[in-house]
This record gives structure tokens, sequence and C-alpha cells, in this order.
């Protein structure tokens, strides 16, 4: 079991170093073949003076051509002996861009994007956030905050939330935690909940060894933001990836009042592998 079909998903305009970096090392880890996605909005113009709006678009289609051939030969030299095989598919378009980039994720096994912290109301054109993949593509996404040079393994942390996410989440990140050197499973609880809790993690233990793979049960006590706990249990055991399950409460409260999807999605410095 791997990752045979990893697709990489490109903010042209931008660098795209890190996530680069990333996808070649799951690249080389799993035999993979590799396509880059680089799609973008033309800017919307609106104006009285036709000829105005003629020179504009034209001159910003042509700018964003640039960017698309940039982003590709910066995807190909990364990936120059790396992959097993390369795909590529870039375009300027009216889609929706986050429905369109997901489309894409039908013929991958795992998606591998940017970290969004970036991302501002006021990016013009508009582009997709991590979330806005995440919710829509149906497939794992390894999210790479652009701090990161490089895929490590060393210690896995997977955030456990008994609901259907984080199975979900688990399940799709097997082949990463067969290769990991150390695997913990951690639950952070209420304290009257810390029995529960315990439970739960020791029971995924239990199911990850029937697959092969070893890994340490862990439950803490934490209060109302589980997400800065999750970020304090994580530094403290030295993580280099969190699994996670995303938006197990709804997309709105995340974003309202805060949670742990939206902080490894903005707020993390080491990747997260989230599965909805």
């Amino acid at each position: 079991m791997g990752y045979n079909s990893i697709m990489v998903n490109l903010q042209p305009g931008r660098t795209n170093t890190a996530a680069l970096a990333v996808a070649g090392d799951l690249a080389e880890q799993f035999g993979a073949h590799v396509f880059g996605v680089a799609l973008c909005r033309p800017m919307e113009v609106t104006s009285t003076e036709t000829y105005l709006i003629s020179d504009l678009a034209a001159r910003d289609r042509e700018t964003r051509q640039l960017e698309l051939l940039a982003t590709e030969q910066e995807f190909r030299q990364a990936m120059s002996g790396r992959a097993k095989s390369l795909g590529w598919h870039a375009a300027i378009t009216l889609e929706d861009l986050a429905r369109a980039i997901s489309d894409h994720a039908r013929s991958a096994d795992l998606v591998v994007v940017g970290a969004s912290r970036h991302r501002s109301c006021f990016d013009v054109p508009p582009r997709p956030s991590a979330g806005d993949l995440v919710m829509r593509t149906g497939r794992p996404v390894f999210v790479v905050p652009d701090t990161v040079k490089q895929l490590s393994l060393g210690h896995v942390l997977v955030a456990w939330k008994d609901g259907r996410e984080a199975r979900r989440a688990v399940a799709d990140a097997r082949p990463l935690l067969a290769k990991a050197r150390r695997v913990t499973v951690v639950e952070i609880s209420a304290a009257e909940d810390l029995a529960d809790g315990r439970f739960h993690v020791s029971e995924v233990v239990a199911w990850l060894s029937r697959h092969g793979i070893a890994a340490e049960a862990l439950a803490v006590a934490g209060g109302a933001d589980a997400a800065a706990r999750l970020k304090l249990v994580a530094a403290d055991q030295t993580a280099d990836l969190i699994v996670a399950g995303a938006y197990a409460h709804s997309r709105l409260q995340e974003w309202v009042m805060g949670g742990v999807t939206r902080d490894l999605l903005l707020h993390s410095d080491i990747c997260s592998m989230v599965s909805h």
C-alpha cells in the first residue's frame, strides 16, 4: 500500500519551493507519479470603455500565461529525477478555482498543497485556500508550510478525535505511518473524559499494530482550546508531522471560533496531513 499518484497544487506568481520539496521527497519514498496543477483566474475588469477593457484583459492574460510557464519550469526542475513520471496541467479559467483544482484529484492518491497563511481577502485574482481543497478533493491533503525544507517522518503525531474524520485520516495516512520511525496517537480530552480518551487511543494503537505499525498511545487533559494544547503536545513530542481529521466541527465554527483544522492550515510550522 502506498501513494502511486501524487498531485501537487502550485500557485502561479508565487514561489512553491516548500511544497515541491516535500512532493519530491514523497515521490522518492513511494516511487510515485507526480502531476502538477496550476490554475488561475483572469483579472475581472469592468469599464464603459471597450478599448480599455480589451487592453487590460490582454495584458493580464499575457502576465498569467508567463506566470504559468514559470511555474511549470519550477515544477519540472524540482521534480527532475525524483518522480517515476511527471504530468502537468495549467490553465487560465473562469471556473471556481477550488472546484477546478479538486476535479484533477480524481486521479491522485494524495494531494500536496502549500499552507494558507499568506492568503488574503485582497488577493487579485482570488486563489483557493488549503481548507477549500481539503473540503472538495475527497483525497488526503498534505499541507506544507513555506518554512519546511524537506519531508521528515521521524515522529508522526496522530491527533485523534473519536469521529469519522479522524478515522478517515488515520486510514489514509497508513503508508506514511508505516515509514515513520515513531508514531504517537494522542487525544486531547476534558479532564472528566480522560479515561475515555485513553481507551480510544489504545484501540487505535491496537488497530495500527494489526497493520504492522508500532505506535504509542497518549491521552492528555486539555481545556477548551484543543488547538493550542495540540500545538504544545507536538512541540513537547518534537513531532515532524501531524495527521488529523479535518473540520470535525462545522467549517463555520472552525473559522469563527477557531479550531484544530484552522490552526493546522494557517498557523502550524510543521507539515500536516488532513482528511475530511
